[in-house]
């Protein structure tokens, strides 16, 4: 009460309240004094009951922290004031406050309920209020339970910049959680260093020469500058600050301005480093992460990602590169850290079959961490509508055949830093790739496998010691026990909508052994998918089809090609299944031939292109293939693999427009090596044959109906009908 007569301080005083005399001479000083200690726009004061001061806190962080060490007396006293609703009042915690003020000193059963309840409502209103936002690094007050932080001013780059946004997606669109409330939906915790980083670190150690002499940039070189290289100081005290406080396993992925892009999204080409964090000393741990960011940098000028920036006419020295610092989804079983089912969901499914239809998706899964998905190997693959539709899972035989037979998970007992936990040359050398077999004793195993008991030749659905296990995953498909087929259904279809496009979704899930505990879904990554426009002008007939050397009914693209003159095929009568290295080899040095001449050609060969699983197809990179026009794969008794669209290599060919056709050995597919027996050969390798066609071939690539022929050019060349035909030129 403010007041020039004096003799009203007593009367305020029975009020109780705090007199103010206008006259006196500091009188705004009391005024901005009452507001602070009693309306709450200062520090929280925790105070003795005879109002002793006995500690401090400036905001919510502080008096969680603060809370566990003050008094019983104290929280009462300042529970029976509403001080706590007031002081949250004044921060414009309105919701939280008035969600406080109801609560009653009687409504706990003692002062520690009551102080367990407010840790653990304010701890709530801290996350809640963060997620979603990029929060700015501050290494003097780093809060490890914020979900997404930044450290420089620079660009969060692709990956993260997607992260973000399906983030702040999530917190804005409540409908995926409140349509499955029995799942702990979620991003995992997220740290980025901004391109700020990368560029000091290039600046400063002069790196940026070593593009200036294309032909001698050796990868292995790039890394050991990159190795040897100073380490920006203000950015080693970000690290430090967050080793400190972080103790679970950590992705350490690439986040470069041109991954994930719209159109062409360098879909991995950059590494990633799995680390287990574990090692006792903490300057080792802060090595080891040191060494990772450095080596992510190195990705950056390595020759796949450079060959790959040349066909979307991109500029290496343009690149940027921001590193995301990922909370790594999993669990730990023995000596091993992994996921339940990692996996990719995409929104448009270029190779729907029976009565699949394009528009409803296809989703890849597998048990552990995601290498196997991303790179090829065998993995379920369903579409969300019908996930009990399985058609690699046909039969018996092709049960057996197709299924996922081994898994990564994260080794938790390798000390990283030490010269072997990270190799320059081997991201992989921290995980370990575990035969199924070997692996029955783990409790997510055992859940997800059937058995297959040989003296009755049949699978059971149900995992028994008395068998071999078979991955199937029939209590998640067939069963329901975890909702990921109508749950995937939903992410894609509201990813698109996010975004605007067809989308593609990595994600992990951790199954607890404890049923009290929610499953955890964890969305990683969201990209937007390379998509061929499928232009309708293209017509293929049976005049097409008698004319061709090839047909398939199962392609992708759309259009005309009538200016390449090259086909390179692996020989089917020298193709060994244990030699597609070397057939990667080989390819890499006739694809060679073609560098710097503008020319493009077609590649045949057997199986997945590009699979890391070398028994399921060629393990190519995109500098292997970088002048490749039109790939091609056929099936043969000895390599019969399902087309891959999940893997980063297909992600990559289609979003440059590349046409991919498969020749299957069913239907009326085929492709007439006689053909090509009786042309002379350009370039003959141990494994390839390479010819050159005088006049250029004729390949029609029919998007609507994924049909395609290649077609050799005749001196009576086919009529002038379809020059309406729009023409992919290369």
């Amino acid at each position: 009460i403010l007041s020039t007569e004096d003799h009203n301080r007593e009367k305020v005083a029975d009020i109780p309240a705090v007199f103010i005399n206008k006259n006196s001479n500091n009188l705004n000083d009391q005024i901005k004094s009452f507001f602070v200690s009693y309306l709450g726009f200062g520090a929280f004061v925790f105070r003795m009951p005879d109002g002793e001061e006995i500690a401090r806190a400036s905001d919510l962080r502080a008096i969680e922290k603060l809370l566990s060490e003050i008094p019983d007396e104290s929280i009462v006293y300042h529970a029976k004031n509403n001080d706590f609703s007031r002081w949250f009042m004044a921060r414009s915690e309105i919701d939280f406050a008035l969600s406080l003020k109801p609560y009653k000193i009687s409504d706990f059963p003692d002062p520690q309920e009551m102080k367990k309840f407010l840790i653990d409502s304010i701890h709530a209103r801290r996350k809640g209020s963060r997620q979603g936002q990029i929060i700015d690094f501050d290494s003097e007050k780093f809060d490890s339970d914020t979900d997404f932080m930044k450290i420089g001013n620079g660009s969060l780059g692709g990956k993260a910049r997607g992260l973000a946004f399906m983030a702040s997606q999530i917190r804005r669109d409540t409908s995926l959680r409140d349509k499955f409330p029995e799942v702990d939906i979620s991003i995992p915790q997220t740290f980025v260093i901004s391109t700020e980083g990368f560029k000091t670190f290039i600046e400063v150690n002069g790196l940026a020469k070593l593009l200036e002499s294309d032909e001698k940039l050796e990868d292995h070189k790039i890394v050991e500058q990159f190795i040897q290289a100073r380490f920006p100081e203000w950015l080693k005290k970000s690290l430090r600050a967050y080793v400190q406080s972080v103790r679970y396993p950590i992705a350490v992925r690439s986040s470069s301005l041109f991954e994930d892009a719209h159109y062409q999204p360098f879909a991995g080409l950059y590494n990633t480093y799995m680390l287990s964090n574990s090692h006792p000393n903490f300057e080792k741990r802060l090595e080891q992460l040191i060494m990772a960011v450095k080596l992510v940098y190195a990705s950056t000028y390595l020759k796949a990602p450079r060959s790959y920036a040349k066909s979307t006419m991109h500029r290496t020295e343009d690149e940027e590169m921001a590193v995301v610092l990922q909370q790594l989804t999993g669990m730990a079983y023995k000596n091993y850290f992994y996921p339940s089912i990692s996996g990719v969901a995409q929104s448009y499914n270029f190779y729907p079959i029976s009565h699949l239809k394009a528009e409803e998706g296809v989703t890849y899964i597998a048990l552990g961490l995601g290498k196997i998905v991303m790179e090829g190997g065998r993995t379920i693959r369903f579409c969300p509508k019908y996930p009990q539709f399985l058609p690699q899972f046909s039969v018996l035989d092709d049960i057996l055949e197709n299924s996922q037979k081994y898994f990564y998970a994260l080794k938790l007992d390798q000390s990283m830093g030490d010269e072997k936990a990270i190799s320059t040359s081997n991201e992989d050398l921290t995980l370990e790739k575990l035969d199924l077999s070997d692996a029955t004793d783990h409790p997510v195993v055992r859940f997800l496998s059937s058995t297959y008991y040989a003296q009755d030749n049949r699978i059971r659905d149900s995992f028994s010691n008395k068998g071999f296990p078979v991955l199937t995953f029939a209590n998640i498909l067939k069963y329901n026990s975890f909702p990921l087929a109508k749950l995937l259904e939903e992410v894609t279809k509201i990813g698109s909508k996010w975004m605007g496009a067809s989308v593609e979704v990595e994600f992990a899930v951790n199954l607890p052994e404890d049923e009290k505990l929610k499953p955890q879904f964890s969305l990683l990554q969201i990209r937007p998918m390379g998509r061929y426009k499928q232009n309708m002008g293209v017509k293929i007939g049976k005049k097409e089809i008698k004319e061709a050397f090839g047909y398939s009914t199962l392609s992708l693209g759309n259009g005309e090609y009538n200016d390449i003159h090259d086909v390179v095929y692996v020989d089917p009568e020298t193709f060994d299944p244990g030699k597609t290295m070397e057939i990667a080899g080989e390819i890499n040095k006739i694809n060679a031939l073609f560098n710097g001449n503008g020319k493009q050609y077609v590649l045949i060969g057997p199986g997945r292109w590009g699979s890391s699983d070398r028994w399921l197809g060629i393990p190519v990179v995109w500098n292997d293939i970088s002048n490749v026009g039109v790939m091609l794969e056929t099936t043969i008794e000895s390599i019969k693999a399902d087309p891959s669209q999940g893997s980063h290599f297909f992600q990559n060919i289609t979003s440059l427009g590349i046409s991919y056709i498969t020749i299957s050995d069913k239907g009326d597919d085929f492709i007439d090596y006689e053909f090509f027996r009786c042309q002379s050969c350009e370039n003959t390798t141990t494994y390839l044959k390479h010819i050159k066609f005088e006049k250029p071939i004729k390949i029609l690539v029919d998007g609507k109906t994924s049909q395609a022929v290649l077609i050799p050019h005749k001196n009576d060349e086919l009529d002038n009908a379809m020059d309406d035909i729009p023409v992919i030129t290369t």
